[in-house]
């Protein structure tokens, strides 16, 4: 698989009052298109990765109100795989071209949250999890990784209260040097482990934000990336499930998904975890980048502990990971982030990511999930020139 990254681009992350839904998908499609230096009839079809437009915005048709945008009529569908949705869509894309159905496509994820309260948005994202045996009892996302992180620290005490908060401290880090980033301050461990509790042991600056923001990515066919000088080819997509609930998963120290679809990704791409750059990975809650390093290989199941007391996750040490600040710092405006991912990737392989450059980067990986682990979806990016 070769599939190239001709356009990206992205809006600022955060709260954005001034636009709503179709404002933001503006913004991120023309940027995206004026990065590729293409007029919108090029485009052959569109995917859009959104969650949450209907329960939050009152809009579900937005396959068509992205080609609306752009006064265009090609095939466009939206895309729902919970927080995972841009992922998905970026895959169904790939799809696309890999088929013969299109040359030239334009995935899209957007989202927009701040306009409802908190309990809204809350009550909304737990379609994520399983209706019946989750939320109606009363679990919201802060729980669900809650009891995942008591699971996995009772079994890997050496994760201790001080290294879990040491992967927002990183993440902040980061996203202070990201321009469109929704937090741009760096932290300490002790804002982390003293901010007000969520779920034990997840306190405020353990968990991702609620975010508006929208993000393009728009590739093609290889030759067609070829012939307008492409450096950045996607060259794996790994997809897998698992089950819905906590309760039917069987094991709470890891997410098979993630695992399942980083091999898949790795067996097509020709690499092992060795050969990888840098990575962006679903960070919902910092337990879940720890969960969320082991399942991409850089550590073995209990021992991710080590790269964050060794501080080897930065952009300039051994393993980089989330270099955009994450979902933790950059934000989560949840159909966006997996596009939001592709993004960072291609900017770190094209060599733009200035303060926050990983050198040489060659390989990068991107790791989104949706739920507490049900769906995983994982690409791999190469700079090939």
């Amino acid at each position: 698989m070769k599939i190239g990254v001709i356009g990206i681009g992205i809006t600022r992350f955060g709260e954005i009052w001034d636009r709503g839904l179709r404002e933001l998908l503006l913004d991120s499609q023309l940027r995206a298109l004026n990065d590729a230096k293409i007029v919108p009839q090029q485009i052959d079809a569109m995917f859009t990765g959104n969650m949450l437009g209907d329960s939050l915005s009152g809009q579900v048709h937005i396959g068509a109100m992205a080609t609306e945008n752009l006064n265009l009529d090609k095939p466009s569908i939206r895309v729902e795989g919970a927080c995972a949705s841009g992922a998905l869509a970026l895959r169904q894309g790939i799809k696309a071209i890999e088929s013969g159905d299109a040359e030239i496509v334009m995935v899209n994820g957007v989202e927009k949250m701040t306009d409802v309260d908190t309990g809204q948005v809350t009550t909304a994202l737990m379609g994520a999890g399983d209706e019946e045996l989750e939320g109606f009892h009363g679990l919201t996302f802060p729980g669900l990784y809650s009891l995942l992180a008591n699971a996995y620290m009772h079994k890997y005490p050496s994760l201790t209260r001080d290294i879990l908060a040491e992967v927002a401290v990183k993440n902040h880090f980061h996203g202070a040097r990201n321009s469109y980033c929704q937090f741009k301050n760096e932290i300490t461990k002790e804002t982390v482990i003293n901010s007000t509790m969520v779920a034990d042991p997840l306190t405020l600056f353990d968990c991702s934000p609620i975010t508006d923001g929208s993000a393009t990515i728009i590739i093609a066919k290889e030759e067609i990336a070829k012939k307008m000088n492409s450096e950045v080819f996607i060259t794996g997509s790994g997809l897998a499930t698992d089950t819905l609930s906590l309760a039917r998963r069987n094991t709470l120290t890891a997410i098979p998904a993630g695992q399942k679809a980083a091999n898949q990704a790795y067996a097509q791409s020709n690499i092992t975890s060795k050969d990888i750059s840098f990575a962006e990975v679903h960070d919902c809650f910092t337990i879940a980048e720890i969960m969320a390093v082991e399942a991409l290989g850089f550590a073995k199941e209990g021992e991710a502990f080590n790269l964050y007391k060794n501080k080897e996750t930065y952009f300039d040490s051994k393993h980089p990971i989330n270099t955009s600040g994450g979902l933790k710092a950059c934000g989560h405006p949840v159909g966006a982030t997996g596009i939001k991912q592709a993004i960072e990737a291609t900017m770190q392989l094209r060599g733009e990511a200035k303060n926050r450059q990983v050198l040489n980067a060659t390989v990068g990986v991107t790791h989104n999930v949706g739920g507490s682990g049900a769906t995983a979806c994982v690409h791999v990016f190469k700079r090939l020139r």
